[in-house]
């Protein structure tokens, strides 16, 4: 009898352990990895969609692993380069500006979404960011779309209103600056002074670049870069706008009342709201346009990321599937992580959700969240090209010899093209 028991007893066990094995193999199958960087805003937001995604699968784990973006793209460039993607995720979170040089460095290494994913309700200036060769590569996500973030009380000591300031041109933003200098005493902008992002700001708004639809360098008789540069320039030498030393001072200057305004990417909002005194004394209006330009709109993009899936995934079509009902099909997803993360989207049908539509106390009652939504539907699409990072750092460069007075524009905009040729191998 012993015997016998001790035969069965393993006989239990052997099978208990076969199972065992046989659920962990399954498990490990849909089981997707997901990099991503900043706990309260993209992995939130990626931890938000797992859940409501498992009501209905619930054997699909998401196991997101904190990477902050520099280490991301360095792992993602290192493996690619090596052919060796074993150690890659399932999906990673891109940011948009360097979504082109890695799909076209890498054209094999990322999972076309067509037909997979609906990206038809997505703001297109961020789905053009992932389309390569005619396919879609990407599910946009947080949303850049730019505004005028402005403090109506110090407009009142000047004399102006909030109206004065929406649906206008960079000229007349810049007459309105005098105004505000003069009366109020402080200027309306600041900008980190190597950084050129205002320049790329009216640039998008007019749907222009500083590279051709060939990917080769468009910047010398690019008007509308002539006219961003000229109008930047004209605003830091009349007091308009100031230039600081790096981002924590462009913050200070926003939060200790340094500047009248700010205009960025929706996301400086999180760093203007910070300021609980200042509470009911700032308001929302569009990004002004650039004068003389055809085509120049309203309405630009300052920053943002998408989710991308890895072709080598061994889960691909369950991680499109998941894309697919959570950030580009999930009102719910949207709705919930706003209030907590501030995560604007850019998937249009948000903006029609009662939590979009909320008044918000500290920009006195304004709908900014509906506003800013609205303003993402029209931004102009642009192709940051490959060499975007480095046409940035080129015209950054050459602008401060602009403003020193060692370049006319010009030249400055000519030596800025060489540069970037020399470093495409042109």
């Amino acid at each position: 009898m012993k015997l016998v028991s001790k035969i069965m007893t393993a006989a239990v066990v052997s099978a208990g352990l076969f199972f065992m094995g046989g659920c962990s193999k399954a498990e490990q199958e849909k089981q997707l990895t997901v990099w991503c960087w900043d706990p309260q805003f993209n992995i939130y937001a990626m931890n938000t969609a797992a859940e409501i995604y498992q009501r209905e699968h619930p054997d699909v784990k998401v196991n997101v692993v904190e990477t902050p973006w520099a280490d991301l793209q360095q792992k993602l460039i290192t493996s690619l380069s090596a052919n060796d993607t074993k150690s890659l995720p399932d999906i990673i979170l891109c940011q948009d500006t360097a979504m082109q040089k890695n799909i076209s460095n890498y054209p094999n290494a990322f999972y076309p979404l067509d037909g997979k994913v609906d990206i038809s309700q997505f703001a297109q200036f961020k789905v053009g960011y992932g389309e390569f060769k005619g396919k879609h590569y990407s599910v946009p996500f947080d949303n850049g779309a730019t505004a005028t973030f402005i403090r109506t009380d110090i407009l009142e000591k000047a004399g102006l209103k909030l109206s004065d300031f929406n649906d206008i041109t960079w000229r007349q933003f810049l007459e309105l600056g005098k105004i505000v200098k003069a009366k109020a005493g402080v200027p309306l902008l600041s900008y980190v002074g190597t950084e050129p992002d205002c320049i790329f700001i009216m640039l998008q708004s007019a749907g222009k670049w500083v590279f051709d639809e060939d990917g080769n360098p468009s910047m010398v008789g690019n008007e509308a870069l002539k006219e961003a540069v000229s109008v930047y320039s004209e605003m830091i030498k009349e007091g308009v706008c100031i230039t600081v030393s790096d981002w924590n001072a462009y913050i200070a200057s926003i939060q200790n009342s340094s500047v009248a305004a700010t205009i960025n990417g929706c996301w400086i909002a999180g760093s203007i709201t910070n300021q609980p005194a200042q509470k009911g004394k700032w308001a929302v209006v569009n990004t002004p346009r650039l004068d003389n330009i055809p085509g120049a709109t309203n309405y630009s993009n300052q920053g943002g990321s998408s989710w991308m899936v890895m072709k080598s995934s061994k889960n691909a079509e369950i991680a499109c599937d998941f894309l697919n009902k959570t950030f580009a099909g999930s009102t719910e997803l949207y709705e919930t992580i706003l209030p907590t993360s501030g995560a604007i989207a850019t998937w249009l049908p948000a903006s029609k959700t009662s939590v979009y539509d909320q008044p918000n106390d500290f920009f006195a009652g304004q709908k900014i969240y509906k506003d800013i939504v609205d303003y993402a539907g029209k931004i102009p699409q642009v192709k940051y090209g490959v060499y975007n990072y480095e046409a940035r750092d080129a015209i950054g460069v050459v602008v401060s010899d602009i403003l020193t007075g060692k370049k006319t524009i010009d030249q400055g905009i000519e030596e800025a093209e060489k540069q970037v040729k020399f470093l495409m191998g042109l």
